[in-house]
């Protein structure tokens, strides 16, 4: 039954959406998506009470959210600004900032392969794996006492490393985490 309303109010739906849009191919995915949603809803056990208006506010909604889409997407070619006008890239793109990065992982990395094997495993299990000090313990056959100090030590290797890196964060508040 309600296939057939549709089926009827179709022809309707398509002629308003061609005068919002201009665009008769544009306007019939807009119509098809509508009565999809629709559909998909009224299969779900949803009752509809006016199909014809529930029909139209989709296709609204849909006409709002495609609209909302264009107006992110505008935006000047690169091509056509002068090169002294473009945007500079993100600051994790820079090559500067790529290269600091690169050499952090490397420092850092260093510094974790030269923690003991058991401490390493500790705690890389634990900061990297996200277990438990329990679970780790655990898997490691290990006291959770033990586990706690390969953690501490880990974090202190890594706080060292923090610091020889950036020696102004070398002050404040660090949660445990944090000087990874």
């Amino acid at each position: 039954m309600s296939r057939i309303v549709l089926e009827r109010y179709h022809r309707e739906l398509l002629s308003f959406l061609i005068r919002q849009v201009n665009d008769h191919d544009a306007a019939a995915d807009l119509a098809q998506e509508s009565c999809l949603r629709v559909l998909t809803l009224q299969s779900s056990g949803q009752t509809i009470f006016d199909v014809r208006a529930f029909l139209y506010r989709t296709a609204r909604n849909l006409l709002i959210d495609q609209s909302r889409r264009k107006a992110v997407r505008q935006h000047e070619a690169l091509d056509s600004m002068p090169e002294a006008q473009h945007p500079p890239a993100p600051r994790h793109l820079q090559p500067e900032e790529a290269l600091a990065s690169r050499q952090n992982i490397h420092a850092y990395t260093t510094a974790i392969e030269a923690l003991p094997p058991r401490c390493r495993e500790a705690f890389v299990l634990h900061i990297f794996e996200d277990l438990s000090q329990a679970e780790v313990a655990q898997r490691m056959g290990i006291s959770v006492s033990m586990v706690e100090k390969h953690i501490v030590r880990g974090m202190l290797t890594c706080k060292q490393c923090r610091h020889t890196l950036m020696p102004e964060a070398s002050t404040g508040a660090e949660s445990p985490r944090s000087g990874l």
